[in-house]
């Protein structure tokens, strides 16, 4: 039981380091806790109630693991870590753990796959029935608005978002699941800004992120990644030397960081600004190019 408690606790240890810092660094450390912890339980011999403990603890592990390979851009290797958690859950009857699980996988899917992404979101919401807060049903429909967004399905996204947001006003529960941490007035309004950049509805979307990248939030990563994605909603409502502004503003967290998604995400702005010749785009260029290369 002391060996299962202190794996455990290593979930929270990866949360708090990956809202601070991006997720390169930690994911291989997730992924080898639950590798070892995974073969010892394979072979111990443990009490049935230790048996439940130790299936959840892997289960919380593997959904962690998953999260960190999504955001170190590793994201073929996120399934098989959720596929484990929701079996884990399942042996150990946590319907807690299956749900995070979904809710990940509809986040994975959510740009590929975003009918996918859907299901996945109101399977999760059907499996929390009867338990869950507004937090977590906040969470939900977020992932189901911006699917809806990818799938070019405004009504379905406005409708998602108004659910999300009457969700999130009824504020925190005591029973609000350790993961939906993250889940703030900054989450919604990056995740309103998003979706509008799927919309192709780029002047809402820089209205969003230009809240969402100023509003004070303990989830650095976060916050820095809106303000990439900001500049890339400035750059398509052509306004090119305001969105090298706020990419060079950002430049030197970006390189502080550890977060593969939020490193192509700058990458991607840093393609389109190159493409312009004005003095602020250069700048930018030149300071992104004395960071990463060319």
């Amino acid at each position: 039981m002391e060996h299962v408690r202190l794996a455990g606790s290593l979930v929270e240890r990866f949360r708090e380091a990956d809202a601070a810092v991006g997720a390169d660094e930690l994911c291989d450390a997730a992924m080898t806790v639950h590798t070892r912890l995974s073969a010892w339980a394979s072979k111990a011999r443990v009490s049935r109630n230790l048996e439940a403990t130790l299936q959840t603890t892997l289960a919380d592990l593997a959904n962690q693991a998953a999260w960190l390979a999504i955001d170190a851009e590793r994201r073929p290797k996120a399934r098989p870590y959720l596929n484990d958690a929701i079996t884990r859950a399942r042996i150990s009857d946590n319907p807690r753990e299956e749900v995070r699980a979904l809710a990940c996988l509809s986040l994975l899917t959510r740009e590929g796959q975003p009918t996918e992404s859907v299901h996945c979101a109101e399977a999760a919401l059907r499996a929390c029935q009867g338990w869950s807060t507004p937090r977590l049903r906040t969470l939900l429909r977020l992932r189901m608005a911006h699917a809806y967004a990818n799938l070019g399905d405004a009504s379905g996204f406005n409708r998602e978002m108004a659910v999300a947001f009457r969700e999130f006003d009824r504020g925190p529960h005591e029973d609000d699941l350790p993961f939906l941490q993250f889940v703030t007035s900054h989450e919604l309004t990056g995740i309103q800004g998003l979706a509008f950049l799927a919309l192709n509805r780029p002047a809402r979307a820089v209205k969003s992120l230009a809240v969402s990248s100023t509003t004070r939030t303990e989830h650095r990563r976060n916050r820095v990644l809106s303000t990439v994605r900001l500049a890339e909603a400035e750059y398509r409502l052509g306004d090119v030397n305001r969105a090298a502004r706020t990419a060079l503003r950002v430049l030197p967290e970006v390189k502080q960081l550890n977060s593969g998604r939020t490193t192509r995400n700058l990458a991607q702005v840093g393609a389109h600004l190159s493409r312009e010749n004005t003095a602020a785009t250069r700048d930018f260029v030149d300071a992104y190019r004395a960071e990463f290369g060319p």
